[in-house]
């Protein structure tokens, strides 16, 4: 087996995130603060091409800082007047599966901020495709004002309970600051272990 190596640089970055603000406005500004990071580092944005909630300060932040922002929307989600029509690249597709598996093409690495089941959904689907070794690509949560405390808590406490080996729980990088995601993900390497767990090792 090849050895593992760093992940190259990142061109682009899908984000997870919200469609809705959330309660604290500590999570529209830690998204406005990743996509101004993104913008300034010269790292593209790829989203889900709305222009509410966490979803479109993340876009507009780094519109407004000149980064390339291209975002992925289904038809039935753009014909509900929700895309963002000021994008760099607006690609609109037939259904979520292709929404998913387009983002993830165009991307170097994958970001989740605050938001519900739909963020939840893509990030651990990403996150399990690594861990079964279909792409080397880093996934992470940024965690502002401690909203994902509770879901790091239980992933340890799976991993605790053998239903998830320690190498793929450490996989998912989590970080308080952009920069501090960014600098994880360049210096990520995959581990090389396999997924599932054995009677002797339980």
């Amino acid at each position: 087996m090849a050895a593992a190596t760093a992940s190259p640089s990142l061109r682009r970055l899908c984000v997870f995130c919200g469609s809705n603000p959330g309660r604290d406005p500590r999570f529209l500004a830690g998204a406005r603060d990743l996509g101004a990071h993104l913008a300034s580092e010269g790292i593209g944005l790829v989203y889900g091409g709305a222009s509410v909630g966490l979803m479109g300060a993340v876009a507009d932040a780094a519109l407004e800082a000149g980064g390339e922002v291209i975002g992925v929307i289904p038809q039935a989600l753009a014909d509900k007047e929700v895309a963002h029509r000021g994008l760099t690249e607006l690609r609109v597709v037939g259904s979520m599966h292709e929404r998913k598996a387009m983002m993830a093409d165009l991307s170097d690495g994958f970001v989740a901020l605050p938001g519900g089941a739909g963020t939840f959904e893509e990030l651990f689907e990403v996150w399990t495709w690594a861990q079964l070794g279909y792409h080397a690509k880093p996934c992470g949560l940024l965690d502002i004002a401690g909203f994902y405390g509770q879901l790091t808590a239980f992933l340890d406490g799976a991993t605790a309970q053998g239903f998830m080996k320690a190498e793929h729980r450490d996989m998912l990088v989590v970080a308080e600051a952009p920069g501090d995601i960014l600098t994880r993900f360049r210096a990520y390497v995959p581990p090389r272990v396999g997924k599932w767990i054995t009677a002797d090792e339980s």
